[in-house]
């Protein structure tokens, strides 16, 4: 079984940062593709973020230049330095990933629980 944990949500002021953390845990033969979505109220979860197992990444606009996403493949494990941060960024923030638990299956999508990242104006 793999389970994905988050950590280093908050409230922060405006123009603040975060480190948020997930680290994945279980069974399995490889973590490719990791990402981060959010998801604020009344609004749907969208993509934040994707790195790729070889340090290739990808931003929505939105948080181009303020948002860095990385990852430590020797401690399964992704994070998001969310700097500059604004109030439209508060959202529960998601961390995703496609892992290859057998070498003969394809890989499957797991979410982790979600940590709420709250920003005051």
């Amino acid at each position: 079984q793999v389970q994905l944990v988050e950590s280093g949500g908050g409230l922060v002021q405006a123009g603040g940062s975060l480190r948020l953390s997930c680290a994945a845990s279980g069974s399995f033969f490889s973590i490719n593709t990791m990402a981060w979505y959010r998801q604020a109220p009344g609004k749907q979860r969208g993509l934040v973020a994707t790195i790729t197992i070889d340090g290739s990444t990808n931003y929505a606009d939105s948080v181009k230049g303020r948002f860095t996403i990385s990852r430590d493949n020797a401690k399964n494990t992704v994070y998001l330095q969310m700097n500059s941060l604004k109030p439209e960024d508060t959202a529960v923030y998601y961390c995703n990933a496609q892992i290859r638990v057998v070498y003969t299956r394809p890989p499957g999508g797991y979410w982790g629980q979600g940590t709420q990242v709250t920003v005051s104006s």
